[in-house]
């Protein structure tokens, strides 16, 4: 039943685009309506088939598909300096099977995404400064999205409750931030099965708070970014937590791609203070937590047809040295995003910035103003033989199993059909196991490599 449902809606959906006028570079329903400047209304939906075969996380066998649905509606009102924004997110699936991962990482329907109210300065205080702060309910991307993002792969999205100042002039801008994480609810897989909503609510056992300035115009037309988060938390009545008290300090310097030159990209985080191993509600013991990632990227743009970029990269991401030494070594992520750089999630998610040591390679390409598309191949090892591939869920705490995960080639392909309005994107992802992979105790006893296919279209109106 829940499945007819879903294919209703989605037909629904199909004939009300399909009725629309023909589709211009500019259409949109804002225009359409005939809506005045100081109200905006902007609505899209996607919809994407995944499946994959052979699978490698822990516990599971066979394949697993699933068309994912998300449905996003925008409302704006605009007076002077002041902004009110409010939207609201249907996240849904169809076609799951027993191995799909039935949680709020798929599945949110029908909530509030996003409330607030903004206010805007470009002379405050008689300063020449750019002062800006919103309020209320928002989703935020701050610098390369690795620590903290709105998630676009992912069929959920993360969003807080709380203040957000931006203060900037000329090439420099600091943001301040002090926010409750949102939790999705409902989050057990029975009511998630059932479909029963229920409101996404905040809860003042999570604070998540940060600075974050940001330079441009430095050497080699570079910009730089200095950052500190620190985020507290412990379980609440309706979501289970790792009990975090991390303090995140990192840096990032980066220059970007232009035409017959070389770019790069660094960035170094540290983390400490204390964590849990694990959210269950067993687990109650407090761990001292050090852990630390590094990313590096170098990349050439050339000068010619399909304006190809070619990339190498290299992520470090620590793992916990030791299961039994009372310490947590693994790096935690925080609210960041991953497709851009470890292939996709949603069922997938085969890698996470977490106990990984992985070089890279990566071709972008633009055959075609509205089409793009990259090649990409990662090697992947554990940092530490003793802790887990979190990805996937599995460990041999004794080490014996090596550390070698295998290697993930993929490619992506994205095509503007009508710009702004309507896109397709279609990707297919390989991994080649390697030995810890196959051999580890709690690794699926298939060891063949496992194919991950996708297709979405996304309508913007």
């Amino acid at each position: 039943m829940r499945d007819k449902k879903i294919v209703k809606l989605y037909a629904l959906a199909l004939i009300f685009y399909s009725g629309l006028s023909p589709a211009t570079d500019n259409w949109s329903v804002q225009k359409q309506l005939k809506l005045p400047d100081w109200l905006t209304l902007k609505i899209d939906h996607r919809t994407r088939y995944e499946g994959y075969s052979n699978a490698f996380k822990a516990g599971k066998s066979g394949g697993d598909q699933v068309i994912a649905l998300r449905t996003r509606v925008f409302i704006g009102l605009k007076y002077d300096n002041l902004q009110i924004g409010a939207e609201f997110i249907d996240s849904r699936i169809t076609l799951d099977g027993s191995n799909t991962p039935i949680n709020t990482s798929l599945i949110n329907q029908t909530d509030l995404l996003q409330a607030y109210l903004a206010w805007q300065s470009s002379d405050f205080l008689n300063s020449s400064l750019n002062f800006s702060v919103k309020a209320g309910r928002q989703t935020m991307d701050f610098g390369s999205r690795r620590l903290i993002a709105r998630n676009r792969f992912r069929n959920t999205i993360n969003n807080f409750t709380g203040f957000d100042t931006t203060l900037s002039q000329g090439g420099w801008q600091w943001r301040n931030f002090v926010v409750l994480p949102v939790s999705r609810l409902p989050n057990d897989k029975a009511s998630l099965l059932a479909e029963r909503t229920e409101f996404d609510q905040e809860d003042f056992e999570r604070i998540f708070t940060g600075t974050f300035l940001s330079v441009k115009n430095l050497p080699l037309g570079s910009k730089g970014e200095l950052y500190l988060y620190y985020l507290s938390e412990d379980d609440t009545k309706e979501t289970r937590t790792k009990n975090r008290k991390l303090f995140t300090p990192g840096f990032r310097w980066v220059k970007a791609a232009k035409p017959n030159q070389f770019d790069f990209e660094m960035e170094a985080v540290l983390q400490t203070g204390s964590s849990h191993a694990s959210s269950a509600g067993t687990d109650v013991q407090r761990l001292n937590h050090f852990a630390y990632f590094g990313h590096m990227a170098l990349g050439y743009s050339f000068d010619a047809p399909w304006k190809p970029q070619l990339m190498f990269q290299y992520d470090y991401a620590s793992g916990d040295k030791d299961p039994t030494d009372n310490k947590n070594n693994r790096f935690e992520t925080l609210y960041g995003a991953r497709r851009f750089e470890f292939g996709p999630t949603s069922i997938w998610g085969a890698f996470a910035r977490a106990n990984i040591n992985s070089p890279g390679i990566r071709l972008k390409f633009k055959p075609h103003k509205s089409i793009t598309g990259f090649l990409a191949h990662r090697a992947y090892w554990l940092s530490e033989n003793k802790d887990s591939w979190v990805g996937a869920g599995i460990r041999d705490k004794t080490g014996n199993s090596g550390s070698y995960i295998g290697q993930q080639m993929e490619i992506r392909l994205r095509w503007q059909a009508i710009p702004k309005t309507l896109q397709f994107e279609s990707g297919w992802a390989h991994l080649f196991k390697g030995s810890f992979a196959k051999n580890a105790p709690n690794a699926p006893s298939n060891k063949n490599d496992a194919d991950y296919f996708y297709f979405q279209t996304s309508i913007h109106i």
